[in-house]
C-alpha cells in the first residue's frame, strides 16, 4: 500500500494485542459485525467470494491484490462536529483523528454525489470512501495533493513477488506503478494495475483516469464498492462489498471502525496537515518517517526461520548421535488456479444483437490441465473491451465468475446499448497468466420494415410559398413501434431517379439555407416522426419526398406546387320586380306616310 509514516517496531506480541483491539472496537463501534466471546468474527463479514486469498496470484481478486493496510484505529472517544477554534486550545486526539484534508475530502463527497446518480440503489455513502482511503494512503498521505487532486509523489505499495505477497506479475508494462517486474498497489486508494484497467474512472473531468488522482480513485472505489447491484445500506452487502477490495476480516473490521468513527463526526483541515497513520499489516521491522513499505515481509523479530533445529526437540545432539537434519517444510498441494493451463470454449454462440436488446446468447468459458481435465472453482473474469456502452447485466464492464463442477463459468447476459459496430468480449484466469479468449460481439442499429403516413393532410402548396402541413410518419418492425431508428428524408427527382432534385419543394437548415436531404433522423420511442416544415421554389409540378429508414423501410410522399386558382366570378344579382322592363307591347302597323314611296298601294 502506500507509504507508511513514523512506523513502530512491531514483535509478535504487538501484533497480537493489535489484533485483539480491532476486534474489541470492532465489536463496540462497527454496526452489523457480530463477535463471539474471544472477539473473532461469528457472521456477516465472511470473505468475500469474489475476493481472493493471499498467495500466488491471489491477491488479483480485489482491487489492493490484498496488499498491506494502515491497521491504526480510531480513537475510542467520539469526534465533535468541528475541531475547537479557540486560539491557543490544544486539539485533542479525536479532534485530530477527525480532520480530513479539504481537497480529499471533497473527493469523497463528490464521488457520493456521482453514485447516488449513477447507482442510487447502491447507497454509498461517502464516509466509506474516507474511511477506506485512511487505511489505505492515510488519507493520501495527509492530504499531499495538488490543486487537481494529484498527489505530488507517487503512492506505491510494496511489490506484489510472492514474497511475503500475493505474487501478481507486471500487467502494465510500469505504466501505472514504474514496475515492470510485478504490480504494486498504487495511489490514495491502492489500486493494482489490473484492476484500475477495468475500474479506473475520471473524477475531475480533465479526460484522465489516473489512479493518484484522489477523485478519479475515489470515484473508481466508489463504482467498484457498487458492483453486482449491491446495496450498502444493507450491512452484510456492506461488508462484501469491503472484503472484495481487500479479503482481510481484520481490514473489514478496521474499515468498519473508521466508518462509524466518521459518521459521528468529521471537519476539513488543510491539505498537506492531515494525521499521518502510524502502523500497517505489513509492518515488521522499524523504517524512517515517510519511508515506503518494505518490499517484503520477513518473519516476526525474535521467531526462528523455519527448520531451525529446537534444543530439547530434536535440536540438540544426544551422546553417541548426530545432529538431527531439520525437517523440510512439505510443499503444499496446487490449487485449482494453479493447474490450469489453458481455457476453452464451452459453446459460446454468435453475438449479435440489436441495438438497445439483449443478447440472445452468452459467453461460456471452461478451464482445463494441460491433459484437457475440467477445473472447478477456479475464478474467471470476463472484460468488455471496446468502444462501446453495451455492459453485462447489471451495467458493469467486468464480472468475475467462478467456474462449476464441469470446469465451466458462463458469463452474464450481455445488454447492448445504442452505440453500433464490434467489442470485444475477454475471458481470462484470475490468478494466472495465461491467454486469454477473445469473442466478437457485434450490435446492430434499430430497424424498421414499415412506414406509414399518420397525417391524411393534402401537401400542396403555391409557388414561393410554405406548405400548410407536415409530414408525420411511424415506423414498425414486425408490427411493433420501432422507437429510435435511423431515417433519412430526401427530395428526388422521380420514382425511377433517386438522385436529389434541384428544385420544387425543400427544408431549411438552422441557417435558412436550402437543404433537400435530411440525415440523422431518428423515431421517437413510439415510433414517430415528424418532418421539418416544407418550403417551394418557383418551380410548379408534382414532386416525391423519399423517406428511408435503417432495416429498408420506405416511404414516397407527392407534393404539389401549383399557382393558385382564380377566383370564379359570381353570378349577377337578379333584378327585383319593380327593374323588370314590361313586356312590349306589339308594333302596330306602319302608317301610309311609312310606306316606303314608289311602291304599289295594294
Amino acid at each position: 500500500m502506500a507509504a507508511h509514516f513514523g512506523r513502530l517496531r512491531k514483535g509478535a506480541a504487538s501484533t497480537a494485542v493489535a489484533a485483539a483491539a480491532v476486534a474489541a472496537l470492532s465489536a463496540s463501534q462497527a454496526p452489523g459485525v457480530a463477535t463471539d466471546s474471544l472477539g473473532r468474527q461469528a457472521s456477516g463479514a465472511q470473505p468475500s467470494a469474489d475476493a481472493s486469498s493471499s498467495g500466488q496470484g491471489g491477491g488479483d481478486g480485489a482491487a489492493t491484490g490484498n496488499s498491506p493496510y494502515y491497521t491504526d484505529l480510531p480513537p475510542l472517544k467520539s469526534p465533535n462536529p468541528s475541531p475547537s477554534s479557540t486560539i491557543g486550545t490544544p486539539v485533542s486526539v479525536g479532534e485530530a483523528e477527525a480532520g480530513i484534508p479539504a481537497t480529499v475530502l471533497d473527493a469523497y463527497k463528490r464521488a457520493e454525489s456521482s453514485l447516488r446518480e449513477a447507482k442510487p440503489g447502491c447507497n454509498l455513502p461517502w464516509q466509506l470512501l474516507a474511511a477506506i482511503g485512511k487505511v489505505e494512503s492515510g488519507q493520501a498521505r495527509g492530504g499531499r495533493v495538488d490543486a487537481n487532486g494529484t498527489t505530488y509523489s507517487p503512492i506505491l505499495g510494496p511489490k506484489l513477488d510472492g514474497n511475503g505477497f500475493a505474487l501478481i506479475a507486471d500487467t502494465d508494462h510500469g505504466a501505472f506503478d514504474g514496475d515492470s517486474a510485478y504490480d504494486r498497489a498504487v495511489g490514495p486508494m491502492q489500486f493494482i494495475p489490473s484492476t484500475w484497467a477495468w475500474a479506473g474512472r475520471d473524477g475531475n473531468g480533465d479526460g484522465k483516469k489516473d489512479p493518484n488522482n484522489v477523485y478519479d480513485a475515489a470515484l473508481a472505489a466508489g463504482h467498484y464498492l457498487c458492483r453486482s447491484d449491491r446495496d450498502l445500506s444493507v450491512q452484510a452487502q456492506m461488508n462484501a462489498a469491503i472484503l472484495s477490495y481487500n479479503n482481510s476480516t481484520a481490514y473489514l473490521n478496521t474499515v468498519l471502525s473508521w466508518l462509524e468513527y466518521y459518521r459521528k463526526g468529521t471537519h476539513e483541515v488543510p491539505d498537506g496537515t492531515g494525521t499521518l497513520p502510524s502502523h500497517s499489516s505489513g509492518d515488521t521491522s522499524p523504517s524512517p518517517s515517510g519511508a515506503g513499505p518494505s518490499p517484503s515481509a520477513p518473519s516476526t523479530p525474535g521467531s526462528k526461520p523455519s527448520g531451525t533445529p529446537k534444543p530439547g526437540n530434536g535440536g540438540s545432539t544426544g551422546p553417541g548421535t548426530g545432529p538431527t537434519a531439520p525437517a523440510t517444510p512439505s510443499t503444499p498441494p496446487p490449487t485449482p488456479t494453479e493447474t490450469v493451463d489453458h481455457l476453452e470454449d464451452a459453446g459460446s454462440g454468435k453475438l449479435t444483437a440489436t441495438a438497445g436488446q439483449d443478447f440472445g446468447t452468452k459467453v461460456a468459458v471452461r478451464t482445463e490441465t494441460k491433459a484437457g481435465k475440467a477445473v472447478a472453482k477456479v475464478r474467471v473474469r470476463f472484460l468488455i473491451v471496446g468502444d462501446t456502452d453495451s455492459t453485462f447485466a447489471g451495467g458493469e464492464s467486468v464480472a468475475t465468475v467462478v467456474t462449476d463442477s464441469k470446469g465451466t463459468a458462463t458469463a452474464p447476459a450481455l445488454a447492448a446499448g445504442e452505440k453500433t459496430g464490434t467489442f470485444t468480449v475477454r475471458a481470462t484466469v484470475v490468478g494466472r497468466t495465461l491467454s486469454g479468449l477473445d469473442y466478437a460481439a457485434t450490435v446492430t442499429a434499430r430497424q424498421a420494415d414499415a412506414l406509414t403516413r399518420t397525417g391524411d393532410t393534402e401537401l400542396t402548396c403555391v409557388p414561393g410559398g410554405e406548405f400548410a402541413g407536415q409530414v408525420q410518419l411511424k415506423a414498425t418492425y414486425k408490427g411493433a413501434a420501432a422507437g429510435k431508428v435511423a431515417a433519412t428524408a430526401t427530395l428526388v427527382k422521380s420514382a425511377d431517379d433517386a438522385t436529389v432534385n434541384d428544385k420544387g419543394p425543400y427544408f431549411k437548415d438552422a441557417d435558412g439555407k436550402t437543404v433537400r436531404t435530411l440525415t440523422d433522423l431518428t423515431t421517437a420511442a413510439d415510433g414517430t416522426l415528424q418532418l421539418p416544415k416544407l418550403y417551394a421554389d418557383d418551380t410548379t409540378g408534382t414532386f416525391l419526398l423519399r423517406i428511408t429508414t435503417t432495416g429498408g423501410a420506405t416511404l414516397t410522399v407527392e407534393l404539389t406546387v401549383a399557382p393558385a386558382a382564380p377566383a370564379t366570378p359570381s353570378d349577377p344579382a337578379t333584378p327585383s320586380s319593380s327593374a323588370t322592363p314590361s313586356t312590349p307591347s306589339t308594333p302596330s302597323a306602319p302608317s301610309s306616310s311609312a310606306t316606303p314611296s314608289g311602291s304599289a298601294t295594294p
